[in-house]
């Protein structure tokens, strides 16, 4: 079954971690996404920019609106993501556990609804 982790942190409190522990981190990550590789559980996987970078897009009244720039009323962003396709939710649960972020942020597991 694929489940999407998505992963969640606040761009602001990362900003704020050390270089050499946020260096850990991504070494973390790089373990994390080669562990996930090696089980063959991995489908797609990557960091996204920050929340400034972003571009939405909505329809209201039959027009077309795009919006430039963060509008997330959370305290966290999503900032990146793995597609894993695993056994089932205890399995995509350890893998999110596994995840570095989930230290200090929040990684939601949710499946995915196959069309």
């Amino acid at each position: 079954m694929k489940y999407l982790l998505m992963i969640y942190a606040s761009e602001t409190e990362e900003a704020a971690i050390p270089a050499d522990e946020m260096g850990k981190t991504m070494q973390a990550y790089g373990a994390c996404t080669e562990a996930l590789i090696a089980a063959g559980m991995l489908q797609a996987g990557d960091r996204l920019r920050p929340i400034a970078d972003a571009t939405s897009v909505r329809v209201r009244g039959g027009k077309t609106e795009v919006l430039n720039g963060p509008y997330a009323e959370t305290r966290e962003q999503l900032g990146g993501y793995y597609l894993i396709d695993v056994p089932d939710l205890d399995a995509a649960l350890m893998w999110a556990a596994r995840c570095p972020s989930s230290v200090y942020g929040t990684i939601e597991v949710r499946p995915i609804w196959a069309m």
